[in-house]
């Protein structure tokens, strides 16, 4: 099934001025902040660049867990993670071949835990804050503290001037996106139930956001 953006953004009314690709100094001011509150930062030129910045990232042996990401999904990673050409532990993997829905469920919760979580963002800040929202909480549940480190994907598309207008960008252009993905995904509508603003990593080295200088994800 298709997870890519072209797939709804010409059906879906989005406020475009809050998806446009940041400038350069843009991007170094926003880097400069997210530093400061405690991310670390990896800039890349394009998808190809940044799945290799994420697989530079995740030491063998270690338990991997991906949130849904159309940002994800475009890069390659999840192809990656599911075709196993890797030294990882791939939770999804085994989540998946659970029959069962409670045991599944009790799974996909322990999953938060993963030694590496990965996932995408809704919305950067110029001034370093990152939003991000979903339906059931298990794309952003680990962001905060359950995995041992976590790594975003985020093209520069998604970085706005201040943190109220992130607010605005989860509002007015990733819900109506992901409303209609998960509308032909699921059969049912999306809703910013379980809201993150991610404002400081206080845990040295725990979160690392590969920031890509191209139009990714919703």
């Amino acid at each position: 099934m298709s997870q890519q953006k072209s797939d709804y953004v010409d059906d879906t009314e989005i406020d475009a001025t809050l998806d446009e690709l940041a400038d350069d100094e843009t991007v170094e001011e926003t880097v400069a902040n997210l530093e400061a509150n405690g991310f670390e930062v990896v800039v890349v030129d394009s998808a190809d660049d940044a799945l290799e910045a994420v697989k530079s990232q995740i030491p063998a042996g270690a338990s991997v867990m991906n949130g849904h990401s159309t940002t994800l999904e475009e890069i390659g990673f999840d192809d990656y993670l599911s075709e196993g050409d890797h030294e990882w532990e791939s939770l999804p993997d085994q989540i998946w071949s659970i029959d069962d829905d409670a045991e599944r469920q009790a799974a996909r919760r322990e999953s938060q835990t993963a030694d590496y979580f990965l996932g995408g963002i809704n919305a950067i800040s110029e001034t370093g804050e990152l939003v991000a929202a979903d339906l059931s909480g298990s794309r952003i549940g680990a962001y905060p503290f359950a995995a041992s480190n976590v790594v975003i994907v985020s093209g520069v598309n998604k970085i706005v001037p201040t943190l109220d207008d992130a607010l605005d960008r989860l509002e007015s252009v990733a819900y109506p996106l992901e409303n209609e993905r998960a509308q032909e995904a699921y059969g049912v509508e999306s809703a910013i139930a379980k809201q993150l603003i991610f404002r400081q990593e206080v845990e040295e080295g725990r979160t690392t956001i590969v920031l890509v200088r191209d139009q990714l994800g919703y």
